[in-house]
């Protein structure tokens, strides 16, 4: 995660949000992850759940320790640690007065139920933006606060799947696509987006004293960001198939191999010099030719060969041995790791931080 650097004249670990005040009315995942960003930046976030079972995540992978210890899931604990929690009814006039008087000293409101809920509630743009003119509010939901698909339920693989990625994701020999275990809408279209969105609208705010009102459309925003797919089907005039172009499957010098041992090894050689240094290193110098700089078309038959060739050479030996090869090699070829192996992996050891 991003942690602030210490300052060197203060040794103090105070964020570049310090002193900002967010209140999250957000559950699941992209609300709750946008606002432990914010938090670890050194926001103060305020979670306000409602009554009852509050926010879904609670129970969500619970374990029975979690149980036996009568506290939520650790799913819950990751999103939410270090927040100030709690409970407000906002279909109560008490419940929307404290939500209204935590507002007017607020920098930043965060909300994720459906397009007309927080007016309905008496709590709309209109209302806080007079209660707190500098307010910036943030509202994620699936498609965006109007359209016609602006009050549909969804979730992420529903979002990607609309947004023409979904289509784009699985093997070149598979008849249907891969459900990815990465909420890809979740996480860029809402988390993401809502972070950035946020930012800019607070620096807005900082110089003129007035707010914004932040929309964040999932889908669209995953469609905005299918940057190389959406380019490569103006360029070509055909949408690519699954595994038929070079960030996908067709090519060679960039895809997934099944090692002996039944692990595999993630191939990402898609510059000559990076491929180049990978067959070297394999011992088949002369594959080097066999790249799409070099002519060898992405989905095209030799393209097909070229991977059939690569598949059948590290079908040899473990995955392990592949590695230690690849490593000094410098050609971005790395292990595909499992969960429960990264946080042992060196590359854990790097990370970053905002100063």
């Amino acid at each position: 995660m991003s942690q602030p650097a210490t300052t060197p004249d203060s040794g103090t670990t105070a964020g570049p949000l310090s002193g900002i005040t967010v209140l999250d009315l957000t559950q699941l995942l992209p609300g709750p992850l946008a606002t432990r960003h914010l938090l670890e930046w050194g926001a103060h976030v305020v979670k306000v759940e409602p009554p009852g079972a509050g926010d879904g995540t609670r129970v969500m992978y619970l374990s029975e320790e979690d149980r036996a210890m009568a506290r939520p899931s650790g799913f819950f604990r990751d999103l939410n640690e270090g927040k100030e929690s709690i409970r407000l009814d906002l279909r109560s006039d008490e419940g929307r007065a404290e939500l209204l008087a935590r507002v007017r000293t607020a920098d930043v409101l965060i909300e994720g139920f459906r397009p007309g809920v927080m007016s309905r509630l008496g709590l709309g743009w209109e209302v806080l933006h007079a209660a707190n003119p500098r307010l910036v509010m943030a509202a994620i939901t699936g498609y965006g606060q109007r359209g016609p698909f602006a009050l549909k339920a969804g979730h992420d693989i529903n979002y990607i799947a609309l947004a023409g990625v979904l289509d784009q994701i699985g093997l070149p020999t598979a008849e249907d696509p891969a459900v990815p275990n990465f909420q890809i809408a979740d996480l860029l279209g809402g988390t993401l987006a809502a972070v950035s969105g946020l930012l800019a609208a607070l620096v807005g705010a900082q110089r003129s004293g007035q707010g914004r009102f932040v929309d964040i459309s999932m889908t669209h925003e995953v469609w905005r960001h299918a940057v190389i797919a959406r380019a490569e089907a103006l360029s070509l005039g055909v949408v690519p198939a699954r595994g038929s172009s070079l960030l996908n499957g067709g090519a060679a010098c960039y895809g997934v191999y099944r090692c002996a041992d039944g692990r595999h090894l993630a191939v990402g050689a898609l510059e000559p010099k990076f491929w180049q240094a990978w067959c070297e290193a394999l011992g088949k110098p002369e594959w080097a030719q066999r790249h799409w700089s070099r002519g060898e078309q992405p989905g095209s038959a030799q393209a097909a060969q070229t991977r059939e060739m690569m598949a059948a050479l590290l079908r040899t030996r473990p995955m392990a041995e592949w590695a230690a090869i690849a490593d000094p090699a410098d050609c971005c070829v790395t292990p595909v790791l499992r969960l429960n192996e990264v946080p042992g992996h060196p590359w854990m050891q790097g990370g970053h931080s905002i100063g």
